[in-house]
Parts: structure tokens; sequence; C-alpha cells
């Protein structure tokens, strides 16, 4: 064990600190298009200016130039529009320096990586924990090369960290490079042109508690409508009182709806979002709001009717049962997704099997799910793999952080917990010990239902190597059934099993001693023995 590393013990993931749902404004007019459209322009722009205004202040940012800020927005908008535009504003500079600092890392252990293989001799045999030599001089002069220009870029990175500078594009680097390679996003610049500006458009509002409807600048009323007021520039565009446009569309909230009607009709604070889909055409309004952080249950609790294993792979989930015991129970189930195609399509996907793995689970009357801490963060550079391209873009699709966030959400609402246990290996391990056993005539075990079982027994407690099967002979007559898993806490745990008073062989029935004294025995006892049996002759009957 001196070349493994060290385990960390299983924990119970913390629950959701929020909710977010999302319905559709049907039956919206042209002019409440068109309100909605100049209100998202007219406050694009001024959430654009004041993100270059955060970004310029870096590191001596304060309170005084926020509040200064904030002062410049109220008057072409309003104090609680400004309020909201400069909050997103720093939670994005902040998501930015977050996003700073991983990349500064990543290329630090591309450095790593790069100046021990070339430290190593050409051709030289690499380790389990360690990779070897380039294979020809050819890829150790242009990883030589490569080394200058991660050097390079790293320096530019810790002197932008340090200067408080960041880098953010409002609508997103990846749709404005886009504008680059129209024909290879298949858009027409009318196309690009759109999206583009509807993704730098802001109609968010944080709610607050005490006013009405849990928002004063998007209110959506309890049965549905909603209002919106209006910056200072668009005041004449009004149809309701104090400055405010109703729409003429209603919303209702499918999924947790009664929740939402309940903090609407108590004023608390609800955020709400409007936003344009180009590509379907429809306006979507996402409600949010927080929530009380559930408690977290013992992990002996939430273990006490045996738990689920789930390995998280690229294309489904590998799921087995395993009983308070650690043993496989039933057959292993999984749960396929198809994460191709686009944002929104891999999210229902991952949904879809998430929510078939709880209704199992709940129809197992199982309390605890198992999963692997998966962060792939620094397995993904292609400095430590090499040319294993297809393995970089196998680990880079899976859905890990997603799956992990949508699970503790929907497990929350179902009353299941979610255990994370380290992944350490849990794929060798389990295929070593569990994939061979668990395989039958009618069934072919794969390596990562195998995974799903040592990851069970990782959250258990219980090691992941099976107990070694006796002879024959003993697994039964013997000395009894060696094979049954005991708990850590049980004495004895490792000798014989208990004598049980009666027969021990299935050739007598479990009645056979009430049998014995109830009938009429043909056997008497000589009176010249005492050690002898006589057996009588059979009685002839008429």
């Amino acid at each position: 064990m001196g070349g493994l590393r060290r385990l960390a013990a299983p924990f119970v993931a913390l629950g959701p600190a929020g909710v977010a749902v999302r319905t559709r404004p049907k039956r919206l007019t042209p002019e409440d298009e068109q309100v909605l459209t100049l209100v998202g322009a007219h406050l694009g722009s001024l959430a654009s200016k004041d993100l270059k205004a955060r970004c310029v202040d870096g590191l001596e940012h304060s309170s005084e130039s926020w509040a200064a800020r904030k002062r410049d927005l109220t008057a072409e908008s309003s104090s609680r529009w400004a309020g909201s535009i400069t909050k997103a504003s720093h939670d994005q500079w902040a998501l930015a320096r977050r996003c700073q600092l991983v990349h500064i890392q990543g290329l630090e252990a591309g450095i790593r990586t790069i100046r021990h293989r070339l430290a190593l001799p050409v051709g030289a045999k690499g380790t389990k924990g360690a990779p070897g030599g380039y294979q020809s001089r050819r890829e150790w002069f242009a990883k030589t090369r490569r080394l200058h220009v991660l050097e390079d870029r790293l320096a530019r990175e810790q002197a932008d960290r340090q200067a408080g500078v960041v880098h953010v594009v409002r609508g997103g680097k990846r749709l404005a490079r886009n504008r680059h390679h129209l024909d290879t996003a298949q858009l027409t610049e009318a196309a690009w042109r759109e999206r583009w500006e509807t993704a730098r458009w802001f109609l968010q509002a944080d709610g607050e508690s005490g006013k009405r409807f849990g928002n004063e600048t998007i209110r959506v009323s309890p049965d549905g409508k909603i209002s919106i007021k209006l910056p200072a520039p668009l005041a004449g565009l009004a149809n309701a009182a104090h400055g405010r446009y109703v729409l003429t569309g209603r919303v209702a909230f499918a999924h947790r709806g009664q929740d939402w009607a309940d903090r609407v009709a108590a004023n608390r604070a609800v955020a709400y979002r409007i936003h344009y889909d180009t590509e379907r055409g429809r306006w979507y309004l996402t409600a949010s709001w927080q929530i009380p952080p559930t408690p977290t249950i013992p992990l002996a609790a939430a273990l006490a009717d045996g738990v689920i294993g789930v390995d998280t792979n690229a294309d489904h989930l590998a799921a087995w049962r395993l009983d308070t015991h650690g043993n496989p129970m039933g057959a292993p189930r999984r749960f396929f997704y198809d994460l191709s195609g686009t944002a929104q399509h891999r999210d229902a996907q991952v949904r879809h099997a998430l929510t078939r793995l709880l209704h199992w689970a709940r129809s197992c009357g199982v309390k605890a799910i198992a999963v692997e801490d998966l962060d792939f963060a620094t397995e993904k550079t292609r400095e430590k793999h090499g040319r294993k391209r297809r393995f970089r873009q196998l680990i880079s699709g899976m859905p890990t952080g997603r799956l992990r966030a949508r699970l503790t959400s929907m497990a929350d609402a179902t009353g299941i917990t979610i255990i994370a246990v380290d992944p350490a290996y849990t794929s060798r391990w389990g295929a070593q010990h569990w994939q061979k056993p668990m395989a039958t005539h009618t069934r072919t075990t794969t390596r990562h239902d195998a995974a799903s079982i040592a990851i069970g027994r990782r959250a258990q407690g219980y090691p992941i190597r099976r107990r070694t099967t006796p002879p024959r002979a003993h697994q039964s007559d013997v000395h009894g059934h060696r094979t049954v898993q005991a708990g850590p806490e049980a004495l004895g745990r490792e000798g014989p099993r208990p004598r049980i008073p009666g027969p021990r062989t299935r050739s007598v029935p479990p009645d056979a001693a009430r049998t014995r004294a109830t009938r009429t025995s043909t056997t008497v006892r000589d009176a010249r023995s005492d050690q002898e049996w006589v057996q009588h002759s059979l009685l002839l009957t008429e």
C-alpha cells in the first residue's frame, strides 16, 4: 500500500441552496415583444459599460466606487435596475478571476509535465505515477518550443492576476469567435447578429423581501400577470401607473408552482430573468429563490437500508444495489443518455437519466445513492496524456459537474441522500474483485457494473476486496457458509457461524423431531442388552 494515495472518507453531500424554475409567457403581442426588446437592449448597453468600469477598477475596487457606479446608472434606468446591473457585473468579474486561477493552475501543471519528460532520455519508459520520455527527437524538440509558449502564457496570466486584470466578453467568447467562422458555425451574418445582440441583453432583477410579490422591478402576481418597471428613458412606453408596463401574456409554473405561489403571497424575495431564445423564437421567464439547506443526516442513518452505487460514464450510469452488508442484490441497472447536440438537449438527457435512477431507488426502498466525487480539472491536459486524444475527449465529455448539481437537487426533493466517495481505484479494483464473480451464463458483468459495487462498498465503509471463497466442503456442512459478509463491528465475524440446533442435512424434514415423538415405534429395547436394538418382524394384517 506504500505506492497508493491516501483515500478520503465518504461524506454526505449538501443539498441545494436555491431553486430555479422556468416557464414560457404565452400570447405576447408584438407591442409586448417590442417593449421587451427595447428594455433589454438599453439595459444591456448599461451593463456593458458598467462591466468595463468594474474591470478597470481591478483590485482597487471599493464600496465608494461601487456606489458611484450605481449613481451613474440610476439616472439612466432606476435605483433597483442599477443595483441589479452592478451586482451582476461584480459577480461576473469574480467568476472571471476564479477561471483565471484555474487556467494558471493548468498551465503550471503542463509546464511541470513537459519539464519532467524533457529531462528523461528519449524513449525512456514511464511508470504508473509519472510519464516517460518522449518517443523521438522530433517530438522532444517540438515540446521544447511548446514549453517556451506555455511559460510565456503563464507569465502573462500571472502578471494579469497580480494587477487584477481579467478578460470578459459579454455574450460569450465562443459566440464572438463565430463571427469570423460563420461557415463552420453554419450561421449567416444576420443570424449571428441576432444571437449576439440577444445574448448581450439584460433583463434580470433581484428579489426583495417585504415588497409587493417579492420583487419591485419585475413583478409577477399570483395569477401570472407580469409587469416591468421601465427605465427612465423608456417611461413613455408605460401602460400602467408608476411607469410600469404590463404584459398581455400570463405565466404559470408547472414545476414547484405551489412553492412559488406561497412565496409570492407572503411577499418573500423572488428573482426573475427574462430572455429570448433565437433558435425557437420564444420568450422565457425564470424565477429563482434561496431555500434553507436541508439538514444532513448521519452517514449510518442514510445507509440503514442499503445503498445504490453509481458509476458515471460518458454515455450511461451503471448502478447496482447493495444490502447493508455490502453484498450486491439483483441485477445491475444502466441508465443511458446522449450528450450530443445542443446544451438544452444534453441537460435534458442527464435529467431524464437521473429521474429514472431516483425512481428505481425509491421502488427499492433505498435511502442513499453513492457516487464518485469526480473532478477532471487536472486530467484533461494534453501534456499528461500525450497522444491519447480520444481519452481526453472521453473524460471531457463526462458531465461530472452538471450531473452532481442535478443529482443533489433532484434527490433532495425525493428524500434520498447522496454520498460522495473517493474515486481512486474504483474501476480497477472493482473489475479485479467483482467482474468475474458476478458474471453468469445469462448476464455479462461489465467493468462499469463492477465499479458501481466498489463505489457502494466504499460508501458503506467496507473494503472493495471480496472475502476469499473457501473450498466447497467448507461452504456448507463443515464450518457453515463462510462467504456471508458481516459488518466490521460484528464480534467473531472471522470465525464459523454459530451452531443452529436441529437437523443439518437436507434429507431430514424440519419437523422430524416432532414426528418421531408422535408416531408409534416399531423398535423395542431388548431386555437382555442395554446396547443393542432389535427390530420386530412386520405385523401381518387381515
